[in-house]
């Protein structure tokens, strides 16, 4: 299935019944605003964004579903059908661990979910490759999310169902509605590979298939959409000609500064040490991940590797990093062996997991758009 045979049934369903509303739609919205959005009843006049950046993507209000009901199985279940070098999100919160498949989460992109007692919204992007996990709580209460069918520099729209309020996947801010200007709390996660997940976390659970939905998870819709030489979709924001668009870099908001660690960057060295604010942090890229864009069957894609930033202090000391093999590193201070998760599995340290630090493994058209103000790291200069 290709991009544009997975949008093409939005685009009948816009047409079908998307006309008789446009006349009330075009007296009741500013006329820079698409149209899709007379779908959302909420406060339009509202918005912290010009209306005009966004755009219709193709299917209409929840043509793409939202996963509500989630169900999990085993790792040793989950092997049936997932490859161990596919990618899913990882996610740790109050002693919970889960695993979220992207080759389910590209077919839903949200999935509704509450681990370790907290309500979450696990998403991704796939045209921005964003994996972003929140609270999805609103004065306290917890509430689901659905995808709108809108997009904003080629990201997700999503909006929550309880004021249909438009939020920005990339950001986390409300943009258009009663809540415009909130912004909701984001948990952090990490991409990482199955056989990662299910070395790290072997009692932990997945995302299963059983969705409620008849979709080709393990197929790819998007082949060839990871090419670095390939324009993003739907894109019409500020260009930076720092990095190509579709370059990955792993990204990092911290006190206030936002960077950018090119994959060519990461992918070579494996380790970088930095400090943002006068916090010190490692970066992590280990070999054993594949892209869920690239190849039509996912288990086939191409290498792209696991991403993990941690603050690198542990019992008052700065731990200093080296790559050692297999997709593991070495501290120098204690000969401690650790995991791309950030986890000691050997030496003095063994058990210590590192405070993690939240980040995102996107296109840097995207990182640039929603923070054009991005530092790029330097390998030369080491800053």
């Amino acid at each position: 299935m290709t991009l544009l045979s997975r949008l093409l049934p939005g685009l009948l369903l816009a047409l079908l019944w998307g006309a008789p509303g446009l006349a009330h739609a075009q007296s009741t919205l500013p006329s820079n605003a698409p149209q899709a959005l007379q779908q959302f009843d909420t406060d339009l006049t509202n918005a912290t964004v010009d209306l005009s950046t966004l755009r219709a993507g193709g299917p209409s209000k929840d043509g793409i579903p939202s996963i509500d009901d989630p169900s999990f199985v085993s790792v040793a279940a989950a092997r049936d059908w997932i490859d161990p070098k596919e990618p899913v999100i990882l996610l740790e919160h109050n002693g919970a661990v889960r695993a979220y498949p992207l080759q389910i989460l590209t077919y839903h992109e949200i999935v509704n979910d509450e681990i370790g007692g907290t309500p979450v919204a696990v998403t991704f992007c796939p045209l921005c490759y964003s994996s972003i996990a929140f609270e999805r709580r609103l004065d306290g209460e917890p509430v689901t999310f659905g995808v709108s069918g809108l997009l904003r520099n080629s990201d997700l729209v999503m909006y929550d169902r309880k004021t249909e309020t438009l939020w920005q996947q990339f950001t986390g801010e409300a943009i258009v509605g009663d809540r415009a200007g909130e912004e909701l709390e984001i948990i952090p996660s990490q991409l990482i590979s199955f056989r990662q997940f299910a070395e790290n976390y072997p009692d932990g659970t997945v995302l299963s298939r059983n969705t409620g939905h008849n979709r080709p998870y393990g197929q790819n819709p998007y082949a060839g959409y990871d090419d670095v030489d390939q324009s993003p979709f739907a894109y019409d924001g500020p260009t930076d000609d720092r990095l190509p668009p579709k370059a990955k870099v792993v990204a990092v908001s911290l006190d206030g500064t936002h960077k950018a660690y090119p994959h060519s960057v990461t992918k070579k060295q494996r380790v970088l040490h930095d400090a943002i604010g006068g916090r010190p942090l490692v970066v992590f890229h280990a070999p054993g991940a594949v892209s869920a864009l690239d190849a039509r069957e996912i288990a086939e894609s191409k290498e792209v590797g696991s991403t993990g930033v941690f603050d690198r202090r542990v019992g008052g000391r700065t731990l200093t990093f080296a790559y050692a093999d297999d997709g593991r590193f070495e501290d120098e201070e204690t000969g401690s062996v650790w995991t791309v998760t950030g986890r000691a599995v050997e030496g003095p340290l063994e058990g210590t997991q590192l405070d993690r630090i939240s980040h995102g493994d996107y296109f840097a058209f995207a990182w640039f758009a929603f923070r054009p103000d991005a530092v790029v790291y330097s390998a030369s200069s080491g800053s």
